[in-house]
């Protein structure tokens, strides 16, 4: 089981940025299970640079719940599951932040579906998202927004996994 995740946060860097919305589909290689999209008040001001790229404004996360609150179903839906994302590093190092400066270790096994791209589809100019999901005819419903890009993520997983039988590989190399 995979716990296929996408953020949007108020920066690049984990270390003084923050969250400001996140997507989790636990997909089973199949099909999605289970799903967890919320914005999150990212309880700082988001930069003009970040709202003009995701659409998401601090008006739109006033109200929204602040990660503490939705940390536990965060555990909940990940557990015993691996974290997949798009540039893996980038989303768990800013969720791992987050539970660390809730002083709770946040540990999961990880896949990153560029280096499996780079892997299984070799020579592309680019393996951004918008880039290999557009070679691989994949669309992308909500582009820079969480649920969009996370389940943009969850069908090139199913391509990667299915079109390579990766299922039967080291996933974890």
């Amino acid at each position: 089981m995979f716990a296929v995740t996408d953020i949007e946060t108020t920066g690049g860097n984990y270390r003084n940025g923050k969250i400001t919305e996140i997507a989790i589909y636990i997909f089973n290689g199949e099909k999605v299970t289970d799903s967890l999209v919320t914005l999150v008040n990212p309880e700082c001001p988001i930069p003009w640079q970040i709202t003009r790229i995701t659409g998401i404004s601090d008006e739109m996360v006033a109200n929204a719940p602040k990660f503490y609150e939705i940390a536990r179903k965060v555990v909940e839906i990940t557990a015993n599951k691996v974290f997949v994302a798009h540039n893996v590093n980038f989303d768990y190092n800013f969720i791992r932040k987050e539970f660390n400066d809730l002083g709770y270790t946040y540990q999961r096994k990880k896949i990153c579906t560029v280096e499996l791209s780079r892997k299984y589809i070799p020579g592309e100019r680019s393996y951004s998202l918008g880039n290999i999901c557009a070679r691989l005819g994949i669309d992308i419903d909500g582009r820079h927004r969480a649920g969009g890009d996370a389940m943009a993520t969850v069908k090139l997983l199913s391509i990667l996994l299915q079109k390579y039988n990766a299922l039967n590989m080291d996933l974890f190399r």
